[in-house]
């Protein structure tokens, strides 16, 4: 969240991360978090179930990603390397969708 970069607008996490203090603070700092309550919260807060369902294709995007090999295990040494092997992954997965396509 300290990142360089435009703020965040929209906090997208599972349900492992519905704590006061991280929507507190997505609060502060102008943006909405959108997290589905766990079951031990007393006062539920409503979830908007499209921008949530983003967070799948988001998930899904990166269990793709981890069928690389290199991707998953972090065989790189340096931030770029794996940075640049992240980058093919993603052009070969790219790829395959834009060749699928009529």
């Amino acid at each position: 969240m300290e990142a360089d970069g435009p703020p965040a607008r929209v906090l997208l996490a599972d349900g492992g991360y519905d704590s006061d203090a991280i929507r507190q603070d997505m609060e502060a700092r102008g943006g909405v978090a959108v997290i589905p309550a766990r079951r031990t919260r007393k006062v539920r807060e409503s979830v908007d179930a499209h921008i949530y369902a983003l967070r799948n294709r988001i998930e899904r995007c990166f269990n793709r990603l981890k069928n690389a090999r290199r991707v998953a295990t972090c065989y790189d040494k340096t931030a770029d390397s794996y940075r640049g092997f992240v980058q093919i992954a993603s052009i070969r997965l790219w790829i395959k969708d834009f060749a699928k396509t009529p």
